[in-house]
């Protein structure tokens, strides 16, 4: 449906200037979402949501943006960009969520990746609850992969008035071209995120095509269910050649290989046009994080691999 709309995209609707609140497509995710329209905010991808967010709660203040690590990058180049105090805390063992110290940080805004980049793992609904109860800020639940995972935060922005959950177009509607994201929050938290957002950050096509993937739920989720049993067949394949993989929610795999070389197999496949992740820090320099392919891309990736280990 996404792609019918863009070819029916003409030069007259594109002179007029864009509805600077994205109606179209709110209306549409309330529709896909079961949320009311006037609890959605949009933006030129989720990140620019956070941006928002930061700009509205942390900037120029003494309260902090407080996160786990590790996690998603950007929200440390976010924040320095308005610029805000940034409070990184490590997770405990095994990527549990260290609860205490995220709320001693005493954070205005605390963003929680679930699931989380690079590990691939969600984070309980008791433990976000908990947060939210507990926290002196505002609760940001990134949900940038929540097309692949079991369950969803979007249950807690009922509960309380200080949590939004933020969703991108980017993973599970492929549409990462289009740059399209929203936060859904109560109409009260996002009345401050209104004040510092950019009249004109989503443009008329990104509202049109997005609107259309959006209603366009059976789509996605058969296709979020393909990428979920490759992840699942790629999880096994890889055990087999002797990784540890952690179980994932994501599009993605968090590997450690069987000799420990990451960094060598990260160049190995490199060479061969074969690009993964590879983190240089603590914790991660012993992993690669693996995308899911089509299973042909997966199979090219295990046969990459098992020359390399030979």
């Amino acid at each position: 449906e996404a792609m019918a709309v863009l070819r029916t995209l003409d030069g007259e609707w594109l002179r007029r200037y864009p509805d600077p609140f994205a109606r179209e497509f709110c209306s549409a995710v309330s529709e896909a979402l079961d949320v009311p329209p006037d609890w959605v905010i949009v933006g030129n991808g989720s990140d620019d949501v956070l941006n928002v967010l930061i700009r509205a709660c942390a900037e120029g203040h003494d309260r902090a943006v407080v996160y786990p690590m590790p996690t998603y990058v950007l929200y440390r180049t976010l924040a320095a960009m308005q610029p805000a105090t940034v409070v990184e805390i490590p997770y405990l063992p095994n990527f549990e969520l260290p609860i205490a110290d995220l709320v001693a940080a005493q954070g205005a805004v605390t963003f929680i990746a679930s699931p989380n980049s690079p590990s691939g793992h969600s984070v309980s609904l008791d433990d976000l609850r908990e947060l939210a109860r507990r926290v002196m800020g505002v609760l940001a639940i990134d949900e940038a992969y929540a097309d692949f995972a079991e369950f969803s935060a979007l249950p807690l922005v009922r509960e309380f008035e200080n949590v939004i959950v933020l969703r991108t177009m980017s993973k599970g509607y492929s549409l990462a071209g289009l740059r399209l994201g929203f936060g859904v929050a109560n109409p009260a938290l996002l009345a401050g995120l209104f004040k510092v957002k950019d009249s004109y950050n989503i443009d008329a096509i990104a509202t049109a095509v997005g609107a259309a993937a959006m209603r366009d739920q059976a789509y996605m989720k058969a296709c979020a269910e393909k990428v979920k049993a490759s992840r699942a067949k790629l999880s096994v394949d890889l055990k087999n050649l002797g990784f540890a993989v952690r179980d994932s929610q994501a599009n993605f795999v968090l590997a450690t290989p069987p000799d420990g070389e990451a960094e060598r197999l990260y160049l190995g496949l490199k060479e061969r046009g074969i690009l993964v992740r590879y983190f240089k820090q603590a914790g991660l320099s012993d992993k690669l994080r693996i995308s899911v392919g089509t299973n042909e891309q997966n199979q090219t990736l295990l046969e990459a691999l098992i020359s390399l280990l030979q």
